[in-house]
């Protein structure tokens, strides 16, 4: 078998589909329609784009309810789920918050601001009732970025599969799906960034199924007076968290291990705790450099 890979953009990263297979007409075939997928998904939930179910529902905020298929009903039941097992640190609707942390000006924004904000946060203002969805405060958003493109790298593998390919992964920006090993049996090697050295790896994971996924301070984030202010926010203090550099996860799918890693970010010092509750493999980078790990 050959080893074909496929690069392109998606939901504003770089993202690859590698498969091992007998020609480049057969891996043609079946990526194909697995990067279709990963474009519908993105066309269907981003926030960014008009008309979008996400757009809609943050349209009608405070309003109306919008009525909701299957697939979107599937990934706000597993967004309350996340709420609750996180303990409220893992919520959709704390988005909006990126209005006061704006990562282009590189300023800290007014405690009034966050404050504000702060009142349209919170996952017990959103209404699920049979197959509609209201946010019952005006200018409240939900932004399902932190599940879309570790359920678009899921949803891909699967198509692959389906397709025949049993060896290869998608790389979503460094969220990855495996859909089996390499084609003589072997795991593919995963490479762990060093979250302060971009060209440096701290780590190598093998993997042979399952996902991968890192959450980290280090792709978007400023710093004023030597402190580092990353992108991903306490919903509840309305500030970026800053205990661990980076956090990376094993597990059977990717929005498991996107979702894992994540919450063990917003979790700061009981991070860990929560990992090895959950029972899944782990690399950590805290704040000082030291790193932590299960395998």
């Amino acid at each position: 078998m050959d080893i074909f890979r496929f690069g392109f953009e998606s939901m504003g990263c770089g993202c690859e589909i590698l498969v091992a297979c007998a020609d480049k007409n057969q891996a043609v075939a079946a990526v194909e329609p697995s990067i279709q997928e990963i474009s519908r998904i993105e066309q269907k939930y981003s926030r960014y784009r008009k008309g979008s179910v996400v757009s809609l529902i943050n349209e009608f905020a405070g309003l109306d309810s919008v009525e909701c298929d299957d697939e979107t009903m599937f990934l706000l039941r597993y967004a309350g789920k996340l709420f609750e097992q996180s303990g409220g640190l893992f919520d959709v609707t704390s988005g909006v918050l990126g209005m006061a942390w704006d990562f282009d000006r590189k300023q800290l924004p007014e405690k009034k601001i966050v404050d504000y904000l702060l009142e349209l946060v919170g996952w017990k203002h959103v209404e699920c009732d049979g197959m509609s969805v209201r946010l019952s405060r005006k200018g409240m958003r939900i932004d399902l970025g932190g599940i879309g493109k570790e359920y678009a790298a899921d949803r891909a593998a699967e198509m692959l599969y389906a397709t025949g390919i049993r060896h290869g992964y998608v790389n979503m920006a460094g969220d990855i799906r495996v859909v089996g090993p390499m084609a003589d049996g072997e795991p593919w090697t995963i490479g762990i960034r060093d979250p302060r050295r971009t060209e440096a790896l701290i780590a190598s994971i093998p993997l042979y199924t399952g996902a991968i996924a890192t959450s980290g301070d280090y792709e978007r984030y400023f710093e004023v007076a030597g402190r580092r202010y990353s992108h991903i926010i306490n919903p509840v203090s309305g500030c970026p968290v800053n205990y661990w550099r980076s956090v990376t996860v094993a597990a059977p799918s990717a929005m498991s291990a996107g979702s894992c890693s994540t919450i063990a970010m917003l979790k700061e010092v009981g991070g860990l705790d929560y990992l090895d509750q959950a029972g899944i493999l782990y690399l950590a980078v805290d704040h000082t450099g030291k790193i932590y790990h299960k395998n």
